[in-house]
């Protein structure tokens, strides 16, 4: 069921953040922790952007931590030339623009695995028995909430590169479930170059790319005994026809990769010409993905690395620098095992704990991840503690500047005062994993047991 005034709604939030991109003054969101990282700081790009231009390199020093091809593209913009005040405008409204598009490619995301749900549905004779609990626009729901969502209204006017990365992931999601193969590699290789974190993506774009669509899992369909469950989308997106279930399509999988390679190699050619003669790659490789890996920047941030190794001995920081970057690499494989039928889902749960255990996160990861979660409203929607995680998060939100005011400003907290609010921001984004892989295993199930009966 579509949502009725969804173009006024979609139109209103774009506005919105016009209103407050040209009438709002400098609400010094750049300056904010929780908006702005070492990695997606645009005074940070201006100064490498500055850097480069006085034919030294942008990854001189410690301010620089960011891709050669954001400061081709938005050092310009930055440029005192354009003039102070304006020059933080023509980035905002860049953002803007890229704020809506990622919102559009998930309506169409959405759109693909609702047409994917109906027609599993279908095949199994539990249209009406699922639609009658739950059926609403997945698509739209989606792409309303990333569009209003706060987190990601402060990103886009808070002068950092966030809604880019975001628009990355998005894009190779999108693509992947389209089966557009050189889309969905060109989204994978920029998401990775930016953030280097969505490297894992490779195991859901590949599930997506060779078997289609979230479907429910095959013991539904052998119970059934429907020899054909899997939905085969042509390139331009549309179903055609049934595969037999169990059945990859290597084709695309192996257009992927060659396009991927293409992609890299292109990225990397151009990063060369950006350097020549002000640093080379291997430089910004270890100003850029070595900066994450190693967290040499332990100002504060809603994440928790930041607290635990400025307090950790320097004696055991190479042993807890890997544990925690093995530690997403340990729930790659586990999950994908147990959600391999449902590949769009596996995205979401990876960007989510990519947002939960990254050395630099920030709002734009959650705003990233809450909109995805809205492609799924038919499936979870009898998901515990809804009411909870929602005025947690509201919680977090409200908290977080007033304990950072206290602690830096007033001078009447400590650092445990901020760190504590990461603390609960991250053990809600725990609880919001945990409930909606447990729900999403328990909607496979109901289906399961409508099927016998």
């Amino acid at each position: 069921m579509a949502i009725r005034h969804y173009w006024p709604m979609a139109a209103a939030a774009v506005g919105f953040r016009l209103v407050l991109v040209l009438f709002g003054g400098d609400l010094h969101l750049s300056s904010r922790p929780e908006v702005s990282t070492p990695l997606t700081s645009l005074r940070r790009l201006a100064e490498g952007y500055w850097l480069k231009q006085a034919s030294m390199s942008p990854y001189s020093g410690s301010m620089y931590h960011g891709s050669p091809l954001l400061l081709s593209v938005l050092g310009p913009l930055t440029s005192k030339r354009s003039g102070g005040h304006n020059a933080h405008i023509y980035c905002s409204l860049l953002f803007v623009a890229v704020d809506f598009i990622a919102a559009m490619l998930i309506r169409s995301t959405g759109r693909t695995l609702q047409m994917a749900r109906d027609k599993s549905l279908k095949s199994l004779d539990l249209t009406k028995s699922v639609n009658d609990s739950a059926n609403v626009s997945a698509g739209d729901t989606a792409s309303l909430i990333y569009l209003w969502n706060p987190w990601t209204i402060i990103t886009c006017v808070g002068s950092c590169t966030s809604p880019i990365e975001n628009l990355m992931v998005v894009l190779m999601i999108y693509g992947a479930c389209s089966r557009l193969a050189p889309l969905a590699a060109f989204g994978y290789v920029m998401a990775t170059h930016l953030s280097l974190y969505p490297a894992i993506f490779i195991l859901p774009v590949t599930l997506l790319l060779g078997y289609g669509p979230d479907t429910p899992p095959s013991k539904v369909f052998l119970q059934k005994g429907l020899s054909t469950s899997r939905i085969d989308m042509s390139d331009n997106g549309k179903s055609t026809s049934q595969r037999c279930f169990g059945q990859i399509s290597w084709k695309p999988i192996i257009h992927f990769i060659l396009w991927v390679f293409m992609w890299s190699c292109y990225v990397l050619f151009l990063n060369s010409i950006i350097l020549n003669k002000v640093g080379g790659l291997q430089e910004m490789f270890e100003k850029t993905y070595g900066f994450i890996l190693t967290v040499k920047d332990l100002s504060p941030n809603i994440g928790v690395l930041w607290y635990f190794f400025a307090e950790v001995f320097d004696f055991f920081r190479s042993f807890f620098l890997i544990v925690f970057n093995m530690n997403i690499i340990f729930m790659v494989l586990p999950l994908a095992i147990r959600l391999k039928h449902r590949p769009c889902f596996l995205a979401f749960v990876y960007t989510a704990i990519v947002a939960m255990l990254k050395s630099y996160p920030s709002a734009g990861d959650s705003a990233l991840y809450l909109g995805l979660l809205g492609l799924f409203a038919n499936e979870l929607a009898e998901m515990q503690f809804t009411f909870f995680l929602f005025f947690g998060y509201i919680g977090v939100s409200l908290l977080s500047p007033v304990m950072h005011n206290l602690w830096i400003w007033r001078g009447t907290g400590n650092a445990n005062f901020y760190f504590a609010t990461g603390l609960a921001y991250t053990c809600l984004q725990t609880v919001l994993v945990v409930e909606t892989v447990s729900s999403m295993i328990k909607h496979d199930r109901k289906l399961r047991l409508l099927t016998k009966a």
